[in-house]
């Protein structure tokens, strides 16, 4: 087992890059530096150059396959696993745990949780604390994960809990389009029986909060006939989105 030594860092592997991209931006309110890997190959390439204390995975990619490849009896190089699946029953996740994993979140999941669970993990496996950085700028916003509380520059926006969760989504692929069937299975489930207008509905909600204009967005524009894309602000993963305490 590898000690932690300055900033801990995560491996995320997972094959859905709008789910990517959440768990990444989730994982900036904590103390830790995430990398990316597309598949088994680069992940195992990542694993040799990056030293990773703890890895996310899609236990549901490829049947199990990802998951099986990370969690083999004896591994010579062990760190925790934090699996993540769209199956909410008993038995995928007693599987999951069966297979040596340290812990497992069902999608969709809230931000707040999912870095919740991964610093829990490093303190059981490390005995080292990882304060939780609970407030991320992207341009004008401002998001308290902590205090589930978003601001427009000084205006404090009153948002529930899915409309957070979409400004979240939308957010961490900045730039990206959306479908509407990937925003109810990010935010519903995959099992989500949704009604025709569930999306629209809540994003018109979301844009009259922050007082977007759809004609001139913004922050949130429509594709016609696919989906919504977030507008990334100048430098959206870089200068411009800034962590503090």
């Amino acid at each position: 087992m590898r000690d932690v030594h300055g900033t801990p860092i995560v491996l995320i592997v997972v094959d859905h890059p709008s789910l990517a991209e959440v768990v990444h931006l989730a994982l900036r309110h904590g103390g830790v530096q995430a990398i990316m890997a597309r598949d088994v190959a680069d992940a195992d390439a990542q694993i040799v150059t990056g030293r990773p204390h703890l890895a996310i995975l899609d236990a549901d990619s490829g049947d199990g396959a990802v998951l099986e490849h990370f969690t083999p009896a004896g591994h010579d190089d062990r760190f925790p696993i934090l699996a993540l699946t769209r199956r909410g029953d008993l038995a995928t996740k007693l599987l999951a745990f069966e297979r040596g994993v340290d812990d497992i979140v069902t999608v969709p999941f809230s931000p707040e949780e999912l870095v919740a669970r991964v610093l829990a993990i490093m303190r059981r496996t490390y005995g080292t604390a990882v304060a939780l950085v609970p407030v991320i700028q992207i341009g004008e916003l401002r998001i308290d994960m902590l205090h589930r509380k978003v601001l427009v520059g000084e205006h404090d926006i009153h948002l529930t809990w899915l409309e957070q969760s979409l400004l979240y989504l939308m957010a961490a692929n900045a730039g990206r389009l959306l479908t509407r069937d990937e925003i109810v299975d990010h935010l519903w489930g995959t099992d989500y029986a949704a009604e025709s207008n569930v999306v629209d509905r809540h994003v018109r909600n979301l844009r009259a909060k922050l007082q977007d204009n759809w004609r001139r967005p913004r922050y949130i524009a429509t594709v016609p006939g696919k989906g919504y894309r977030f507008i990334p602000a100048t430098d959206y993963l870089g200068a411009s989105t800034v962590i503090t305490t």
